[in-house]
């Protein structure tokens, strides 16, 4: 599977995202891609009758969770998008000289393809979360949200979630099981999914706990600041462990910019 799967995500680059600058930050790929362009580019996707392309909305904690697991960082070099989720690369980016127009984040992606009229199924989150969040998401836009369930992201519950989607044949497959957990299962089951009429599978993290009002989204101010980090371990002590990742994204990112520049004098 491993080689015509590269094959076709290349192909998937090539059909759509090459007219996308793709930058390098900690040495993955990251596409220079604003939300409209992104939104427009998976709506095409949906309309080819080709095999499923992966996105990944990489922030820091992905990128250093990625240098430790080899087999992620090949899901993310073989995406068909890779969008800059999280101020970080943003900031990463412009560091090395390499600035990018903007972010694209799981929250922002998801609402854009609701509006945009996508057939979307919902997978991961708690119990409920996931009805909750497309309850939210019809009221607000009329989402097309063709199904969804919890599952989780264990062999044993594949069969179960695959079933489902079958049945609903949705396009655009959003999971959410975490990173890196999501990635690896759409990418495990990448021909199962196309096989189930699934055009585009996004790992969306935590976007459906924002969507149902679960977990508050930062205020926009916040979000213009790139302080979600903070916003969120505020709400959610617990979560120090997890944002331990960020100071040293920086640290690596800051060494990166070094040596970029210095290697680019003359």
């Amino acid at each position: 599977m491993g080689t015509s799967y590269a094959s076709t995500e290349r192909d998937a680059i090539r059909s759509g995202t090459s007219a996308w600058r793709q930058i390098r930050i900690l040495g993955l790929p990251v596409h220079d891609v604003t939300l409209p362009e992104a939104v427009e580019r998976i709506r095409a996707w949906c309309a080819e009758p080709a095999p499923l392309r992966q996105v990944v909305t990489l922030n820091p904690e992905m990128a250093m969770a990625a240098r430790r697991d080899p087999g992620f960082r090949a899901v993310i070099e073989r995406a068909a998008l890779v969008t800059p989720d999280g101020v970080g690369m943003t900031l990463a980016a412009r560091l090395q000289g390499t600035p990018l127009r903007a972010r694209v984040t799981g929250v922002d992606l998801v609402e854009a393809l609701a509006f945009a009229g996508c057939r979307l199924f919902f997978l991961g989150a708690a119990p409920g979360v996931a009805e909750r969040a497309a309850r939210a998401l019809a009221e607000r836009f009329g989402a097309r949200i063709v199904g969804t369930w919890a599952g989780s992201p264990r062999t044993e519950d594949a069969t179960a979630a695959l079933e489902r989607i079958a049945a609903t044949r949705p396009e655009v497959l959003c999971v959410a099981y975490g990173a890196p957990a999501q990635e690896h299962w759409i990418a495990r089951y990448r021909e199962e999914l196309t096989r189930c009429g699934v055009r585009v599978a996004i790992g969306v993290g935590g976007t459906f706990d924002y969507l149902a009002g679960v977990v508050p989204r930062p205020p926009l101010l916040v979000r213009r600041l790139g302080l979600e980090w903070l916003y969120r371990l505020l709400r959610q002590p617990w979560r120090w462990r997890r944002q331990l990742a960020l100071p040293h994204f920086a640290a690596l990112a800051v060494t990166e910019a070094i040596r970029a520049r210095c290697s680019s004098r003359p």
